[in-house]
Order: C-alpha cells, then sequence, then structure tokens
C-alpha cells in the first residue's frame, strides 16, 4: 500500500487549477511509459508478530523500538510501514530477475536480523489469521482513509491493519502491438491476474475463523467498492479508460496544511474539477489513493497476489509472473490458454467480476482455473532458464507447481489443514544462490 506520488510525475508539480481536459492529458501522458521491457521489482508487504508467541498483537511501543532500529539499516530496498504496521520493502528497478531476487533476499536477511533481536519475526499471510485490525500509524493521509472506507463497512480497516502482499512490477511494454505491447501486457494483466489470484490464494482466515474464501484479502478488496478498489473496463485504448476510470473515481481526501483533512462524500475528480480547483498536487496524490488490481504507475504494478509462507516464498509469484510477461515466447503461449477466461468475466472490471470472484472464493478447486494455472506454470518453468534464473528459483517454481498447483491447492488450504489439526511441511527454501 505505499505510495509516493512521484511514481507517475515527469515534471514539478504545478499549484494552478487543472481543467478536466489536462487532467485526462496528464494522466495518458505519465502512467503508461512505454518501451522495451527491460526491468522488474518487486513489493513485499509482511504483518510482524511476535516470535515466540504469533497469535498475540504486538505492543506499539515495541513496534516503534523496532523500527527505529530498522531505520539505521543500510537497505538498497525503501522499507515503509503500513496503517496495521506491518511492513514494507520495494525493491529498486532491477535489470533482471536474479538481480531483483538478490537485492530484496540481502535485505529481507538484514530486516530479519533486527526483528529477532527484538523478539518479533515476520509472516507471510494474505491477511492476518488471528488478530482484528488496530492502526498503528496515526497520520491525518490514514485518518482520512479510514474514515472514507467506514462508508463501505468494515473491509477497509481489515484490508488497511491486517492485509499483505506481494506486488510484482514489470514495464508497461513496447508502444506497438505484439506480445510485449503495452496493450496486451494491460489486457493480460488483468485477465491472468485472476489465475494469480487462485494459484497464490493465501487468506483463508479472518480473526481466526476460516471466511469461506481462499483470498479473503481479495475479497476485501472487492467489498471496498469499484471506484476506489476497482480497475476500468477493459474497452479500448488503455490510455483512454485508466484516464475516465481516474477522473470518475471519487476523491478520497482533500489535503490541509495543518488539523484533519477534508473527506467528501460521493465527489469525483472530474466533478472537483468542474466545481473546484484541484492542482497538479492534488491529481498526483488522487492517484495515489486508487487500488485497483493493476495500478498503472508508468509501469504496471500487479496487486492481486497474497503474501507468500516462508522466507523466500515470495520468489515463485515473483519468478513466474516475469516469465509470463517478459519471455515473448512465454507470453504468446499464456495470452492463449487464458483468453477462453474472459468470457468468465463478463463485460465487468475486475476485481468485481464472476472470474475474479470465483478466483477469489474456490482458488484452484475451480476446475478452468486449475487448467489454466497448470500450463502457466509449465509454460513459466520452461522460460525461466531463458531470462537466467538460478536452479534454486527454477526449482521452486517447480516445487510449487508440484505441490500445490498440480493437486488443486492453495498455501490457503495448508492453513485450513492446520486449523483442522493435519500437519503439512513447512514451504520455504533458501532461493538467493
Amino acid at each position: 500500500m505505499s505510495d509516493s506520488v512521484s511514481d507517475c510525475t515527469d515534471e514539478t508539480p504545478s499549484r494552478s487549477a487543472l481543467t478536466e481536459a489536462e487532467v485526462e492529458a496528464l494522466v495518458r501522458g505519465i502512467c503508461f511509459k512505454t518501451g522495451p521491457p527491460r526491468t522488474v521489482g518487486v513489493e513485499v508487504e509482511w504483518l510482524v508478530h511476535e516470535l515466540r508467541e504469533p497469535r498475540l498483537p504486538v505492543p506499539p511501543e515495541r513496534l516503534e523500538a523496532a523500527y527505529a532500529a530498522l531505520r539505521t539499516l543500510p537497505l538498497s530496498s525503501p522499507l515503509t510501514v503500513e496503517p496495521g504496521g506491518q511492513l514494507e520493502l520495494s525493491s529498486p528497478p532491477a535489470a533482471s530477475l536474479m538481480e531483483c531476487v538478490g537485492t530484496v533476499s540481502a535485505d529481507l536477511t538484514a530486516v530479519r536480523a533486527v526483528l529477532g533481536e527484538q523478539g518479533l519475526a515476520l509472516s507471510g499471510n494474505g491477511t492476518d489469521p488471528w488478530r482484528t485490525p488496530r492502526r498503528f500509524l496515526r497520520e491525518p493521509r490514514y485518518d482520512a482513509m479510514e474514515a472514507c472506507l467506514d462508508r463501505t463497512g468494515p473491509a477497509g480497516r481489515a484490508m488497511m491493519c491486517t492485509s499483505a502482499s506481494v506486488q510484482v512490477c514489470l514495464d508497461a511494454g513496447y508502444e506497438e502491438p505484439g506480445p510485449l505491447g503495452h496493450g496486451r501486457r494491460w489486457w493480460l494483466s488483468h485477465t491472468l491476474g485472476a489465475v494469480l489470484v487462485a494459484a497464490f490464494a493465501n487468506s483463508p482466515l479472518l480473526g481466526g475463523a476460516p471466511t469461506g474464501w481462499r483470498s479473503t484479502r481479495q475479497l476485501l478488496w472487492t467489498e471496498i467498492g469499484a471506484g476506489r478498489a476497482g480497475g476500468p473496463v477493459l474497452d479500448g485504448d488503455p490510455r483512454t479508460s485508466w484516464a475516465r476510470h481516474v477522473l470518475d473515481a471519487p476523491v478520497m481526501c482533500v489535503r490541509r496544511d495543518s488539523g484533519p483533512w477534508d473527506v467528501p462524500d460521493r465527489l469525483t475528480f472530474r466533478q472537483w474539477t468542474r466545481t473546484g480547483a484541484p492542482t497538479r498536487e492534488d491529481l498526483d496524490y488522487h492517484l495515489t489513493t486508487l487500488f485497483p488490481p493493476v495500478r498503472p504507475r508508468g509501469h504496471l504494478e500487479l496487486r492481486m497476489i497474497d503474501a507468500q509462507p516462508g522466507d523466500d516464498g515470495w520468489i515463485v509469484p515473483l519468478a513466474v509472473t516475469t516469465a509470463l510477461f517478459d519471455d515473448p515466447e512465454a507470453a504468446e503461449h499464456v495470452y492463449r490458454a487464458v483468453k477462453p477466461l474472459a468470457e468468465r468475466a463478463q463485460p465487468l472490471p475486475a476485481p468485481h467480476n464472476p472470474l475474479w470472484i470465483d478466483a477469489a472464493r474456490y482458488g484452484l478447486t475451480d476446475p478452468e482455473l486449475h487448467e489454466v494455472a497448470v500450463t502457466c506454470f509449465t509454460t513459466a518453468l520452461r522460460a525461466l532458464p531463458r531470462l537466467g534464473a538460478t536452479e534454486a528459483v527454477t526449482a521452486a517454481v517447480s516445487d510449487y507447481l508440484e505441490r500445490y498447483v498440480l493437486r488443486g491447492r492453495t498455501p490457503a488450504d495448508d492453513l485450513l489443514d492446520r486449523l483442522r489439526g493435519t500437519d503439512t511441511r513447512a514451504y520455504g527454501k533458501d532461493l538467493r544462490t
């Protein structure tokens, strides 16, 4: 959930008021920066828990002390704290998959060592299995976010404080059409995205009880609403559809230099340009308050994958997703494999359509999603050596295919088994070599 207003900007923001046409032109110009796919990044979020008693809440003063110690580390990846005290590492853009893996793995080793000295540990779960939402950060942004999201029910607070993800960041792609063109990659991210939701579902519990969903985290995003957490209609040019979506999305808040921020009710950014005086800074900030499953920030930010178990479990979705998007042969093959799924999505945008809802609810017990997931993983395995993946990374993807995908299971099933008292082996290997 960390956001920087610099990600989609090209120049110093202006304080002059924007017109509706200027907003559309700016959004079209800044959020799809096309060219050869050359870089990859990942944002890994983690729940933080007591090392010896994971089910107990960590007192705020202990989190403060631990995070003060973490801020002294010379990390390569920016480290941020989420509203509920979750930690996030956001890798710098890497020139290869293995460079990304190496950078983040080294940073995580350093972070875990400091947390261990404080009696704390990181947990890779899409939602906190045991603890109820409790906000750690008290800042105007999060006060306003909480007030805004409370209007749609309790899902917003749960998302803010008890959820974690693996977000894969990929270049937008070529301007021209083809397997690596930005139009194809935009469409693929919204269709393959449902397969990634299903294959990496890891949040079946909330408040210590099963919710009936393999990915409760995805359910929470769905319940927040289409304006805040939905994607645009895929009905043509990505720039046009995204610009329209940005203008028609509700304004979360109007910032103030001091005091509480205003939280307008049912004011879209388009209406704001017609009745008020939003600036370039307001637009840049508005973009950070939209949480679609795929967010264009110059690059494509794929936000639909639950946090994964094990120290290095996050590497598997990073490797699979990168292979399927950045290897031309794999991208063409997986495009054909997922194309039939688009019929289930109907004309509704993700994640508020039947395909995405079934992926979150049923995971790989859905027969069609299971079949396509097997194809996607086997395709990724063939492509990974061409991207320079090490044997350890390739073996991890193969292990995941055998342990979960071929069997129609996900890590969510392991959590449910443990709740029922069934032992399963721990998952997660050292994949840095």
